[in-house]
Formats: C-alpha cells, sequence, structure tokens
C-alpha cells in the first residue's frame, strides 16, 4: 500500500523527467481531487503528457527508458489506447494518458502550480479542467469526486467554462445526460451550502 507521501514523490518524479524532456504535462485524477476538492486516499499518480496525434511512439520509448513498465505489453497497450501504464522508482503505479485533443492542449495553458505542503510541487489541472475529466470518466467514484470539488470549491468555479468544454465531449461520447447529472449536483451543492451560510 503506498502511502500519500510516495504518490505525491513519484508523480514529482515522472512530472520533473517530462519537464527536462521539454514536454508539457499536468497531474490529473485522484491528486488533482487532493488539491480542489476533498482529499481521499489514491495509490496512483494520475498525468496528462501532451503528445499530439503521430509520434507517441518516441514518447513511449523514452518513458519507458525510466520508468518501468507495469505489463509485458505495456509499449503496445499505450500506443493503441494512448494510456501508457508504468511504474515509478519506489513502486507507485503511473496512469500517463497522452493527449492530443483541443482541450487536452487548453488543459495544459490553464494548469498550475501546486505546493502539496510536503516539500513537493506538483502542476496540476484546474479544478473546472478536473471537473471535465471527472464527469466525462462517470464512474461512481468519479460523481463523488465531482460533488467534493463542487463543495470545496463552491463560488470560485468558472461554470460556464466547464459546460462548454465538456459539451463537444460528451457529444462524442454520445452521453449529454452526463451534463443534466453535473447541473442537478450543481444546484444540490450550491443549496446545501447556502443553507449552512
Amino acid at each position: 500500500m503506498n502511502s500519500l507521501a510516495g504518490v505525491l514523490e513519484a508523480a514529482a518524479e515522472l512530472q520533473t523527467f517530462c519537464t527536462a524532456q521539454g514536454w508539457r504535462s499536468c497531474v490529473i485524477g485522484g491528486l488533482a481531487v487532493q488539491r480542489w476538492g476533498t482529499p481521499r486516499f489514491t495509490q496512483d499518480a494520475d498525468l496528462t503528457l501532451l503528445t499530439g496525434y503521430g509520434g507517441e511512439e518516441a514518447f513511449v520509448d523514452l518513458l519507458l527508458k525510466s520508468f518501468s513498465p507495469r505489463h509485458a505489453d505495456s509499449r503496445e497497450f499505450a500506443l493503441q489506447n494512448r494510456v501508457l501504464l508504468a511504474r515509478s522508482k519506489n513502486g507507485v503505479d503511473l496512469d500517463i494518458a497522452m493527449g492530443a485533443l483541443p482541450f487536452e492542449e487548453r488543459t495544459m495553458t490553464r494548469c498550475s502550480q501546486w505546493e502539496t505542503g510536503t516539500g513537493v510541487s506538483l502542476l496540476t489541472c484546474s479544478a473546472e479542467d478536473l471537473l471535465v475529466h471527472k464527469v466525462f470518466a462517470g464512474r461512481n467514484r468519479d460523481w463523488g469526486d465531482v460533488e467534493t470539488i463542487l463543495a470545496r470549491q463552491n463560488g470560485k468555479l468558472d461554470l460556464p467554462l466547464v459546460r462548454k468544454e465538456l459539451g463537444p465531449l460528451l457529444d462524442l461520447k454520445g452521453e449529454q445526460g452526463a451534463l443534466d447529472k453535473l447541473e442537478g449536483l450543481i444546484k444540490i451543492v450550491s443549496g446545501r451550502m447556502d443553507s449552512k451560510a
């Protein structure tokens, strides 16, 4: 079982490597939830690496020289599914998403530095972009994270931006109902927060 300190250290190792190559990246997933939502236990580090389309092999091959593959076919899996499953030097699982969509490019322009309070500094996606990622993923755990982000960032979020980014992505997935679900959660959470004020 990995400690939070170990996961933060692994994310920093990966991000430092990417920055040294001149690559643009930002932390997403459970570690970003630590920053923007209610902190919860996470055993792995998720990162979007902006690769564009074409030439992904060069990114994957260079990453696999410094980070261990989690499976024998990790290279092939990465090239087919655009996610490299690797492992840091301290044994933490790394999920490296190869970003190429215009949304992922814009995510890089909106990311910012997070001082974790443990001596580790990470570049993470914005709270708005984390919401987009979480609603798009749409698993039960993701919706739980959405609720905590809405509560913790109540009154600070650029919700029109979230809606603008989500619309086309959900169209691609054929899941516009997720936007209605988000709107319902926004009302519930803001109502709850207003009653506490």
